[in-house]
């Protein structure tokens, strides 16, 4: 695929998934939740994010009490919109009666590298937690939570967020990549499901050429190969299994726990990658929904 193809591609692709009628597939927000997009004034640029926030009335706090921060990460790699995700997202903020911010961070592509996706995560976080206060956030109860490539995301993230001496609560990786080095296509499961419905082989590779330019360092956008993975918050891995990337989670929890981090590894038997974004079609994504509720409905206590 050409710059231009994925230009064009992209463009095409988010339109449809940000449609009303792509709502039959990726779910109806909940009524309970008001959404809207606003602009984080970043030092050296604006960024984009989608707000979920309970209404009043919604969830058992008071009206006047500071919400709990969950910074979410969307889906796609070299495409994608945090709108996918407004079934799980609108859900999260009700139920939890939690700020949930989703970033619509810089797709990779030719001129924009994995590095910039993470510098928008990374930036959008300690914008938030910086501002707390104005933007009546709780940042002492802050989780971040990630979907696939966004998963990947929400690693980097956490790494960084421990080497600034901050703290989460939580993190939550839902079919995460986290291998962007030369074996990333070596797990048994990519090749077990290198033609699965929802991602293939070859999107895999692309994401890696455009993540990865020639030059940079693969291992240190990899958090399955990081150095120390000592006190990063309690993680909850959802792994489908009929996923190329299954792999990756089961690898990573391993990781996880011989570094001390409290793991919940839940595979999903027979559901295919990105199968939260998709409750319309896919049966487990309201148990995985619920799952990932009570694991931070506990964490964020």
């Amino acid at each position: 695929m050409s710059a231009e193809d994925l230009a064009v591609y992209r463009d095409v692709e988010n339109r449809r998934r940000a449609s009303p009628a792509m709502q039959a597939i990726t779910g109806i927000p909940d009524p309970g939740a008001s959404i809207e997009w606003q602009e984080l004034p970043l030092p050296d640029r604006g960024l984009a994010v989608r707000i979920y926030r309970p209404t009043p009335g919604q969830g058992s706090s008071p009206a006047d009490q500071a919400l709990p921060l969950v910074l979410h990460v969307h889906g796609g790699g070299f495409v994608g919109t945090a709108v996918q995700s407004d079934w799980v997202n609108s859900r999260l903020a009700t139920r939890l009666h939690a700020l949930v911010v989703s970033v619509e961070h810089r797709l990779v592509a030719p001129d924009t590298p994995l590095s910039a996706a993470a510098d928008d995560a990374w930036e959008a976080l300690r914008h938030l937690v910086r501002h707390a206060s104005d933007l009546g956030i709780d940042a002492a109860r802050t989780a971040v939570f990630g979907e696939s490539c966004g998963a990947l995301i929400t690693t980097l993230t956490a790494l960084r967020v421990k080497e600034a001496g901050l703290r989460l609560r939580a993190q939550v990786l839902v079919n995460p990549v986290v291998d962007m080095t030369d074996t990333m296509l070596d797990h048994a499961s990519v090749i077990r499901h290198a033609d699965s419905p929802t991602l293939t082989v070859p999107q895999l590779q692309l994401i890696r050429r455009l993540a990865i330019p020639p030059g940079t360092d693969a291992r240190a956008l990899s958090p399955l190969h990081a150095d120390d993975l000592t006190g990063l918050a309690p993680a909850l891995v959802i792994v489908p299994t009929h996923d190329p990337l299954a792999d990756h989670g089961r690898r990573f929890s391993e990781r996880l726990r011989a570094a001390g981090t409290p793991v919940r590894l839940t595979e999903y038997a027979g559901a295919g990658h990105a199968f939260l974004s998709m409750p319309g079609v896919a049966p487990d994504a309201d148990a995985a929904r619920t799952e990932i509720l009570d694991f931070l409905r506990g964490a964020l206590a």
